[in-house]
């Protein structure tokens, strides 16, 4: 696959995936727009992306968990007088708690950026893509999009969303000269799982940003139109369809039940 010479646009640059993500673009000659809530880490990384590949990067900071930021964010690239070849929908975050223990204005905030953000973003810079018969949208969903979350419903049913919103972008595309991805990781050692409770929220031994973004580049190589980080990880994303539901979620619910006192945190990925 070839990126030099386009242009990346990653959401949830700062860290994590994301800077990995336009680590990489850049090393395969992409200018990037970088977007986050955080400006200095944007300027320190784009920083370090120009010095060591030479390529254009802008920074562009942005809560995309507010309504209206996802068209500020497209007006400003359009200012820019740029096409975006590229667009990684990776930020998002997570609560941990119980629905009645959280507050309602963050959860609506987690499906603002996690799913209507995304559903934007996608919408406004797709059919450019389609119109030119090329292009790749990368959708960061997770592991937790394929069963129901207890004490994390809302973060599970906006990843579900992902998915499924992600893999019928896919089959409507094939035949543009468009690629699209859903990619799902698992536990990742990111600065998400800080704030939001390691010890309940973290199932599973936790792979490196590095090993998602490889991952998810080896998928677009094949053409695939999902990918689930990790053989531990595929396999544990395959056991939901074989048991009753009722089962699966009360298996998810006693591996998620709070190990201490119950607390309520948020972690932006």
């Amino acid at each position: 696959m070839k990126f030099h010479g386009q242009t990346a646009l990653v959401t949830g640059a700062s860290s994590g995936i994301g800077a990995v993500f336009a680590r990489e673009f850049a090393a395969r000659g992409a200018d990037l727009v970088l977007v986050a809530r955080t400006k200095a880490a944007l300027q320190a990384l784009a920083a370090e992306l120009r010095a060591a590949h030479r390529v254009q990067v802008r920074v562009l900071p942005a809560d995309l968990s507010v309504p209206g930021a996802a068209a500020g964010l497209a007006t400003q690239v359009a200012e820019h007088g740029l096409s975006i070849d590229v667009l990684v929908n990776n930020a998002g975050f997570a609560t941990y708690g119980a629905l009645t223990d959280t507050d309602l204005e963050r959860l609506l905030g987690q499906v603002q950026l996690n799913c209507a953000t995304l559903l934007e973003l996608t919408g406004r810079f797709l059919p450019a893509m389609v119109a030119r018969g090329a292009g790749t949208v990368v959708n960061v969903a997770s592991t937790a999009a394929f069963q129901p979350l207890p004490r994390m419903a809302v973060y599970g049913a906006t990843k579900a969303f992902v998915l499924s919103f992600t893999e019928a972008l896919w089959a409507e595309n094939r035949a543009t000269g468009v690629r699209v991805l859903a990619l799902c990781p698992g536990a990742t050692e990111t600065p998400f799982f800080d704030a939001v409770g390691a010890d309940e929220a973290s199932v599973g031994p936790r792979q490196s940003p590095e090993q998602v973004v490889a991952a998810a580049f080896g998928a677009l190589r094949r053409g695939r139109h999902t990918v689930v980080c990790g053989r531990r990880n595929a396999l544990s994303t395959r056991l939901p369809g074989l048991l009753p539901r009722r089962t699966v979620v009360t298996m998810t619910e006693r591996v998620l039940r709070p190990r201490s006192v119950p607390r309520v945190t948020t972690q932006a990925q």
